[in-house]
C-alpha cells in the first residue's frame, strides 16, 4: 500500500518524498498527518515514531504527558502502537536514556538530520 506523500514537496531523511505519518490520531505540528516543519515549529516535530509504553512513560516523566487525552485541544491521548510526530531533541534524549521508540524513516522529515545523525535513526527503523 502506497501512503500519501507531502503535497508541499518535503523530503524525508532518506532523500525521498516525505510520506504521511498518521491521521488517526491526527499528528504533525500542523495536525495534517505529516512531520513537516516551519518557522513556528520551535520543537522541530519531525520524527515519525511508533509509540511504546516505555517512551510514553519517559515523556510523561519529562513533563510532556502524551498519554492523557486533552479534549479541549482535540488530543485523544496516545497509546503504544500509535504513530506520532515527535520533537527531534526529545527523541534523541530518549535514545540517550535507552528508551527511544522505533522510527518510520519514510515519514521522518529531513530536518531531523540537523539534530539526529542518519546512522542513529537507521538503528531504530521500523517497517
Amino acid at each position: 500500500m502506497t501512503r500519501p506523500r507531502s503535497p508541499r514537496g518535503d523530503r524525508n531523511v532518506l532523500g525521498a518524498p516525505l510520506a504521511q505519518c498518521c491521521t488517526s490520531p491526527l499528528t504533525g505540528f500542523e495536525r495534517d498527518g505529516y512531520c513537516h516543519t516551519g518557522p513556528q515549529d520551535r520543537g522541530l516535530h519531525t520524527v515519525c515514531a511508533l509509540m511504546t509504553a516505555e517512551f510514553l512513560s519517559f515523556s510523561r516523566e519529562r513533563g510532556n504527558d502524551l498519554s492523557t487525552p486533552v479534549p479541549a485541544f482535540g488530543f485523544p491521548g496516545l497509546k503504544p502502537g500509535d504513530r506520532w510526530c515527535l520533537c527531534a531533541a526529545r527523541w534523541l534524549e530518549a535514545e540517550l536514556a535507552g528508551l527511544a521508540p522505533p522510527v518510520d524513516l519514510d515519514a521522518t522529515h529531513e530536518r531531523t538530520l540537523t539534530v539526529v545523525p542518519l546512522e542513529l535513526l537507521l538503528r531504530y527503523q521500523t517497517l
